[in-house]
This record gives structure tokens, sequence and C-alpha cells, in this order.
């Protein structure tokens, strides 16, 4: 905070003596004109200035997105305060906020203009597959924290609202080509161009009628995942293997050496854990970027307060992708039909989305099944053993006996690049099994309905007027359909027949001013209810008091419900041998109740081993000895997940309303968290035998469970987000949040991971209108060290320090804001210092840009 003063001083004394704009350019509106009436409509489901909204809720429109040294709008959404966003690939992003993120966050939202453009089967939105264009966003709202009490299911932790521009009041043609580069001094690639280019078009046909088109096609070499940091660096610590030396290593991004793909070998009556060699990401991995996406709309106005439209979005997607594996996106299609019935007081939206992974594939899977292609398991750790033994008879030292053994093993293994190679990729990912095949064939479909009517606004405005009594009411169904594939899901049943799996909810909300319209009480209460679960009250009540009209303080408490995912509830995926396995009953009966915990079973085995290979016993007595470290699987059939949430915040204008404050504390306590476990089932019969089953791999089953916590987890946060005019169109801002996780009351080690920095910080200054139409932009962003816990990797993500910047030129017209021609140049990560976001994901260079835009208005 001191720096960030310190900073607005010096910016307010630069300023006195700055160049006058040009009096040709329109000033762009300053910050007193501007934040009193801001409207937003995501905290509440309602129109309300931002200044009285009851939550945090932060906003980003078209002047601040101009102003961005960001290259589009949803890449300047992580300089928003409490907003973390997380990079699987240059094609897409992920949010963040308040903690307990994954790379896939299903506990957070993206509407565009009131509808979910989730991915069906993932259960959570791919970024910006169907989100609008540069050209067509209006503007963005971020609730950060719980909105589960309106929004229903998977709002827990966060809603973004995408708004688009009216085509009535926005009508004309805008194309935009940005070009760049990325790759600049990598040693891993040659700098690679980037390019985008989109259009759109809207139109009226008269006073009633408007129709819309937007296209965005990007093409671009993907950022590149090679962390080559072991994540099992210790399997043969007892015999004094380590680093380059070790036999079992696992680097983060190679794949093919994970656990499925090791085994314990006793060699010279020592017992060595052994791992194929495995093939890094960038080697089985096509990186090109081919993303296309587009929409139609057409909107008819009834009468001048009533507009029903139709939309439809549709995508076609080539990046890579991140969830438990890392999956390679091509030709994956994702679309959306959607009917909108909108008043001042009622909202009616009926939208149907299907997916269709196209010719994806598992990268993890790939890399495994190549290695398995030309050599099964068995016959690699038989010819890995033979010329072990030859090797050492012969004398040669351990460490290069190991070597020599891994040679030959790995003879005939297909290389990076070669035809054989191609051969195999181009064969396993058509195979639609991860046991031998690498392919994603998932086909899922989503149909929603929903509601909502202001009866006070209109209809009751005679009770409105004579109780002071607000109120809102809506309701939703929501369905899902999955066409099983025989390898990401299957029907329970045993049939053919598709998933089903559904929901109903609905909510009403009331509110109330007091004292003036000084205080405004507000609550609401929603009630759910999912096909394999009880009903499920979300209750909300929050408080607004304005000391005056440029100062209020806000309070809410609330609680929210998540039902499992169809991925959670219904998952049935074999990959790497082991299975992943939805937590309903109908999936997992017999497996909670017959297993082992694999930290137990690793344990159990880590223990034989150093038993046999320093204190010489015989196998037989180390698994005798060690078989009480075996425990069985506590945890049982998946449940909804709850938060129950408190926050309190401020906001207010000071010095002539030049200076905008927003502050805001949070307090969150967690239960059941939908988290996994992983278990072994022994592969046997007989009770007495089961420590011998699991001292071998190939005499177990091993799960990958969905279930819940049985830990209460606490954590608590706060931000803080000032943005100051100072006068001649400059803008100063800058933002800080923290983040903790408080403690567990239990700490049973299998609650969701935290995934997230302690604290973010932005400052950034900017000027529009700096000289002639020209503007500038520069961001600093700093993010501290944090621990990433993943079913794929867990590590220490570094700190990340970057500046963005860009410079601007904006041919105005003397009545617009914009004009016909803009150009922006500009860089993010300009040092070009990677960084990752989180462990496993890919590192993120420097990207340079520049952008054209032409517009002609109608």
């Amino acid at each position: 905070m001191k720096h960030l003063c310190l900073l607005l001083f010096f910016v307010t004394s630069l300023t006195r003596g700055a160049v006058q704009p040009d009096s040709t350019i329109k000033p762009v509106d300053s910050l007193r004109l501007v934040r009193l009436d801001e409207i937003v409509v995501s905290a509440s489901r309602v129109s309300e200035r931002l200044m009285t909204s009851p939550v945090s809720i932060e906003r980003l429109d078209e002047r601040q997105i101009r102003l961005s040294a960001q290259p589009s709008y949803f890449d300047a959404i992580e300089n928003l305060k409490g907003v973390q966003l997380l990079t699987p690939s240059l094609g897409f992003k992920v949010y963040n906020t308040r903690g307990f993120a994954n790379s896939t966050n299903v506990r957070f939202v993206q509407l565009v203009d009131g509808m979910d453009n989730q991915a069906p089967h993932i259960g959570a939105p791919i970024a910006n597959a169907l989100a609008p264009s540069d050209l067509d966003i209006e503007r963005v709202e971020i609730v950060p924290g719980a909105a589960s009490a309106l929004y229903g299911m998977n709002a827990l932790n966060g809603l973004a609202q995408l708004i688009t521009k009216d085509p009535f009041t926005s009508a004309g043609l805008s194309v935009s080509q940005k070009t760049g580069v990325n790759h600049l001094s990598s040693p891993l690639t040659p700098a690679r161009a980037y390019s985008e280019t989109s259009l759109r078009y809207a139109r009226t046909l008269g006073p009633r009628l408007a129709v819309r088109i937007n296209l965005t096609y990007q093409r671009g070499y993907d950022w590149i995942a090679r962390d080559a940091t072991d994540l099992n660096p210790n399997a043969n610590l007892s015999l004094g293997l380590t680093g380059a030396a070790n036999p079992a290593a696992d680097a983060v991004n190679s794949y093919g050496n994970e656990s499925a793909n090791r085994r314990s070998l006793t060699l010279n009556g020592q017992r060595y854990v052994i791992a194929r060699t495995g093939y890094f990401e960038d080697e089985t991995t096509d990186l090109r970027l081919n993303n296309l996406r587009g929409d139609v709309g057409v909107f008819w106005r009834i009468r001048p307060a009533l507009t029903l439209s139709y939309r439809y979005k549709a995508a076609t997607l080539d990046n890579v992708y991140q969830r438990t594996n890392r999956f390679r996106l091509e030709n994956y299609r994702l679309d959306q039909h959607g009917v909108t019935l909108e008043s001042p007081s009622v909202q009616i939206r009926i939208y149907h989305s299907r997916e269709n992974t196209g010719d994806s594939y598992n990268i993890r899977s790939m890399a495994e099944n190549i290695d398995r292609g030309y050599k099964s398991d068995n016959q690699w750790f038989s010819d890995f053993t033979s010329q072990f033994l030859a090797s050492t008879r012969a004398g040669q030292p351990v460490t290069d006996a190991l070597r020599a053994a891994r040679t030959t093993a790995d003879a005939g293994r297909p290389q990076p690049g070669s035809e054989q190679f191609r051969e195999q990729m181009d064969k396993l990912r058509n195979i639609n099994n991860w046991d031998v095949g690498a392919a994603l064939r998932v086909r899922s479909w989503l149909y929603h309905a929903e509601g909502q009517i202001e009866p006070t606004k209109i209809h009751w405005a005679r009770f409105r007027e004579q109780t002071g009594i607000q109120l809102l009411m809506g309701f939703d169904y929501r369905q899902y359909v999955v066409f099983p594939d025989g390898n990401y899901f299957i029907n329970p049943d045993g049939s053919d027949r598709n998933l089903v799996y559904y929901k109903i909810g609905g909510f009403v909300q009331a509110s109330r001013s007091f004292f003036g319209e000084r205080l405004k009480l507000g609550g609401s209460l929603r009630l759910d209810k999912n096909r394999y679960f009880d009903a499920r009250l979300n209750p909300r009540l929050s408080a607004v008091y304005s000391l005056q009209a440029q100062h209020t303080l806000r309070a809410s408490y609330q609680s929210g419900y998540r039902f499992p995912s169809l991925f959670e509830a219904f998952s049935n995926v074999n990959s790497g041998g082991v299975k992943r396995v939805g937590g309903l009953r109908v999936m997992s009966q017999g497996i909670f109740e017959n297993s082992y915990f694999r930290t137990s079973v690793d344990a159990f085995q880590a223990a034989i081993n150093t038993d046999v290979n320093t204190n010489r016993l015989t196998a037989e007595q180390a698994i005798q000895k060690n078989k009480g470290l075996l425990k069985s699987n506590t945890y049982t059939y998946i449940k909804p997940e709850q938060v129950n949430s408190l926050e309190l915040g401020y906001k207010g204008l000071f010095f002539s309303q030049k200076l905008y404050i927003d502050a805001d504390f949070y307090y969150n306590v967690y239960r059941n968290f939908i988290a996994q476990v992983e278990a072994n089932i022994p592969r046997g019969s007989q009770p007495d035998s089961v420590a011998y089953y699991l001292a071998d791999r190939n005499r177990q089953d091993r799960y990958r469970l969905w279930t819940n916590s049985k830990t209460s987890v606490y954590n608590y946060g706060a931000s803080l987000g000032i943005r100051y005019s100072a006068g001649r169109n400059w803008v100063v801002s800058g933002n800080a949040s923290l983040a903790r996780l408080d403690r567990t009351d239990q700490g049973d080690g299998l609650e969701e991971a935290f995934n997230t920095p302690q604290w973010i910080t932005n400052v950034g200054i900017g000027n529009q209108a700096l000289w002639k139409g020209i503007g500038f932009s520069i961001n600093y962003k700093y993010q501290s060290s944090f621990l990433w816990q993943s079913s794929l990797a867990t590590g220490i993500v570094p700190p990340i320090n970057t500046f963005d910047a860009q410079v601007s030129y904006t041919l105005a017209q003397p009545d617009r804001a914009v004009g016909p021609l803009s150009i922006k140049i500009g860089g993010t990560n300009l040092l070009n210092r990677p960084y990752t976001t989180f462990t496993a994901g890919p590192a993120v260079g420097g990207f340079y840009y520049a952008t054209l835009t032409l517009t002609a208005f109608e």
C-alpha cells in the first residue's frame, strides 16, 4: 500500500505538467462521471448501481479494455481485483477466485448474456471457447465468492457474466486483425507467429428487427510444458540412487514413466524401483493452435420494452487442455442454441449445448502406449533385468549397469519425429481405450430452461409502494445427457442407453430500503433438487448502508451447495492401469468397501524395499513385518459440497470523486469437499494373503474414486482496489488480494487443494488520449509462490513478476470516443521471463502483438 500511495502521488505530480491532449479528440469519460452510475446485474440478478451492490463485484468495461495492456479482454480479466487466471494453453485461461482451484474449475460459472456456456461433460467453462469476441464485448462482471443462492449449482467460488453489445445501439461492421509472436529465445522451438482475425457485423432492419454476426479465427503455437523436475526422487533412496542416477525418475511433463509404468525388481538380492523411459509432452503432442468460433443472433423488439432473441454459438478447437491428464483437443466441437425473452420485469431463457470431443486424445496415454506398442511391459522389464545382471556380472558399476540395461530395453523404441512414431500416434489416437490407446471420444448435451420475474416492478407496483418491498422470483431446470463411449463413460446398468443427470431449482429474493434509502436489506432463499440427492436450501442475507452517496458499507452471509459434476458422478476411465470411477453408489458400490488406501500401499511397498535393501530381510519377512502399514479405505459414496461464507466490504469516492476505493474481507467454511481418494483392491480371494497381493503391483487393481473429504476447511482473504483519475485522462490503478487457508478441523489429507497464491498485486498507469490520439498503459503484476496439489503433479509454483505494456493510436470521430481506425501495439511478460501458473502447466513467455481494428458505423 505504501508503494501504491507513492505511485499515486508521483503520477498526480507528473500529470500537472503533462502535454495537453489534442482538442479534436473527444475526452474519455472521467472517473467522476462514471463510477456513481455504473450498472451491474450479476450480484443480484437485477440492474443496480455498482456502489450499492450487496456483494463484491468487479467490472471490466470497454474503456478499461481499450486501456488494458493485455491483448484481449479475456486476458485483461486477470488484472481485476481478487482474480487469478490459470494458463493451461495459449488458447484459453481458467478462472480462480478465493481458492480451491484446479485447471478445470468446476466451482466457477461463466455466463454469456445469462447463458451458461460450460462443456457439459466437464461441468466447467472452457474459457473463451464460446465467449464473445473482443469486438462484441460490452462489459465483464465478476462476482468473486459464493453465488449459489441465486445461480445454483457450481457457482460456489465465483461467477463471470460476459455481456455483449446490443445490435440496436451498436450497429455496423468491425474488423480486427491481431498479429503476434511468442517463443522468442526459447531453447525448445524457434519464434512462432500468432494471428487472430475477428469480424463483427450488426444491422438493424427497421425499428424492431436486428441481426448480429461474429467470427473469430486464431492460429498460433501453444506454450510448451516441459518441466523435468522429478516427482519420484526418493524411490531408490535406500540404494543411494538419486538425481540423474534414479532409475524411477518421473519428470513432471514426461509421460509413460508414472506409477503405473514402474515395477520393483529384485536384482542381485536388492530391490530396485524401475520406470519405463517415457516421452516429453512436446514430443507426443501437436502444439499448433487452430481455434474457430462464432455466433449469429436475431433480435426482435416485439414492443419497445419486450425483446425476443435467438442466438447460435459454435466453436472448433485445436489446442492443449488439462484435467487430471493433459489432453490434445483436436477438432473439438462445442455449440449452443439459445432463445431469450426479456422485458423490464420478466426474463425467460431456454438453451441447448452440445459437446463432441472429435479427434482429441490423452497425451499421457499416447506416450505410455507408444512405449507398450513396440514392447510390452513384461518384455521390457525382462530385457532390463537380463542386461543389468549381465553387466554387473561383467564388473560394471551399478549406475553404468542401469544405463546399459535401459539402452538394451529401449532398443527399437520409436523416436519422436520418425515415421514409426507418427504411425503409432495415428493408430493410438483412434483407439478409445486408454489401456491400449489414447482417444477421447465423448459426446454430451445440456438442456437448460430458466425464468425470473420481478412482480413488484410492474404488476405488483402498488404492493411495492405500500410496503417498500421489492421481490424477485425465479426457477430453472437443467438436464445433462451423455452418450456412453465405453471408455470415459458407461451406463452402470450395463446397457448402451444414454446417461441422464438432472436438477431443478428455484429462488425468491426480497429487499427493502430504510432510513430514506440509506440502508438496504435483502434476503434470498434457493431450493435445488438433484436426481440422486435430497433437496438443498441455499440462503443469502445482505445489508448495504450508505454513509453518504459516495460511501457505502456492505455485509452478506450465504451458504452454497454444489452437486457433483457429470465427471465426478459417472466417470469410468481406464488410464494407465488406474481406473477413475464416479462417486455415485451406482458407479462405485463394492469398491469403497474392499479397497486399501494407495498411500498406505505405497508406504508398505517402500518399507519392504528398505528392509530388503538395508536390513537384509527376505521379501516374506519384510511383508510380515510391515503389513500393519496397510489401511482400509474409510471413505464412501459422494455427497454434495457445501460452503458457508461471510463477506464485509466498503466502497468510497474521494477528492471530488477522483479516487475510488473498494475493499472487502471474507471468511469461508467448506464441508464435504468433493475430492479424489486413491485406493487399491487386492486381486485375490484369500483374506490371509492380502498383504502378499498388495506387495505385488501385478496382483492388485488401482482406483481413483470421487468422494468427500471428512475435513471442514476454513479460509479467509481480503482485497483492496484503488483507481485514481489524475486529470487530463491519466488513470492510475492498483489492487492487492490476500488469500489464506486458515485451518482444517481434522486434516485428513483429502481436502481439495487450495492451489492459490497468498498475494496477488497489480499496479497500472495509463492515458488513453495522451496526445493527438496516442495513448499508452503499463501494468505490473506480482504473484507470490504457492503450493499446487493435483493428481497429475504436486509442486511449488514460483513467484511471478511481469510487466505488460501497450501503445495505441485512435483516429476518433468528432462525436465518438472510438473511431473508424485504432492501432494497438503491446506485449505481455515484456521481459520474456517464462513462468508457470500451476505445476505441470506450460511455461508462459513473452507475447508481443499488434492489433488493427477498423469500424464502419451504420
